[in-house]
């Protein structure tokens, strides 16, 4: 069948959904099963969204589904009522990523009202990604993870939380909150330092943090080092630690090109991602700045 022939079976049963309701709310209707009515044009309105979907209208689909949960919710069928609003998010997604927001927050309040905050926490993470990707609004994405985060960390699960913070230390450091961005790097490679499974990811934790802080200041990022050798010996060894020794001995000797053969050494192995690039472009740009305010 053709989408046009979807579409007009899906508002079909809309309407058919929309005089159930009207029977329902009626005198006789309330009298003679109005909530069994009510039910049946949810999963009419549910049935009616899946044909849009088939018909690739989204947003005809989202509406759909939000009339179901707003139904459901009538008729106190909470699980529901949010399963629903999750699908209307799902559709959405592809067309209006504002409403797909707003059917989520909808969700996440049904489900933390009920504790279900394992749940609530996904979808926190879900608009999160939206705020990233759709409309690049990356201080929103941030208080998502973090309340995604908090969630986790209520339900002990640590390793999803940790997974939603290492996202807002990424952004934080990218937005210059450097101290922000430490703190986490910090807890959650002290974190790992203690798990024989994580024990490996922890040097790349405070690679970073020490990064961030050669970005505030290069006695910071000694002072730093030197903790972080402290409580992680096996830090020492890591190719890691070895080159942001040499950038800080490039940094002492304002040496340009020593910082820049030490990164590209560094790069031949372990390629650079990213973050890492732009967190040692900014190093590299005080030694020069420094440079220019001597001459």
């Amino acid at each position: 069948m053709d989408n046009s022939g979807k579409e007009k079976e899906a508002s079909a049963l809309m309407a058919e959904a929309e005089k159930k309701l009207k029977s329902s709310q009626s005198f006789f209707g309330a009298l003679f099963g109005g909530s069994s009515k009510v039910e049946e044009a949810c999963d009419m309105y549910a049935r009616a969204a899946n044909m849009y979907k088939m018909a690739k209208n989204w947003s005809a689909a989202g509406n759909a589904f939000c009339q179901a949960a707003r139904l459901h919710l009538q008729v106190q069928s909470k699980h529901d009522a949010a399963t629903n609003f999750i699908d209307a998010g799902n559709a959405f997604k592809k067309a209006d990523p504002q409403e797909a927001i707003n059917c989520l927050n909808r969700a996440i309040e049904i489900y933390t009202d009920m504790g279900r905050f394992t749940i609530a926490a996904k979808h926190h993470i879900s608009i999160a990604e939206i705020f990233e990707t759709e409309l690049v609004d990356i201080d929103k994405a941030i208080a998502h993870y973090e309340q995604a985060a908090d969630y986790y960390k209520g339900e002990e699960s640590t390793s999803s939380a940790n997974k939603c913070l290492l996202k807002v230390a990424t952004y934080a450091a990218q937005l210059e909150q450097y101290q922000k961005a430490i703190e986490i790097y910090e807890q959650v490679g002290t974190n790992a330092m203690d798990s024989t499974l994580l024990k490996y990811s922890a040097k790349d934790y405070f690679f970073k943090a020490t990064l961030c802080h050669f970005c505030v200041d290069m006695l910071n990022a000694k002072l730093a080092l030197q903790k972080y050798e402290e409580m992680f010996p096996a830090f020492s060894d890591s190719r890691e630690c070895k080159l942001v020794k040499k950038l800080l001995d490039a940094y002492e000797e304002q040496n340009v090109e020593a910082y820049t053969d030490a990164v590209k050494e560094y790069d031949t192995i372990s390629r650079l991602d990213q973050w890492l690039t732009t967190m040692l472009l900014r190093i590299k740009k005080t030694i020069q700045d420094d440079e220019s305010d001597l001459r």
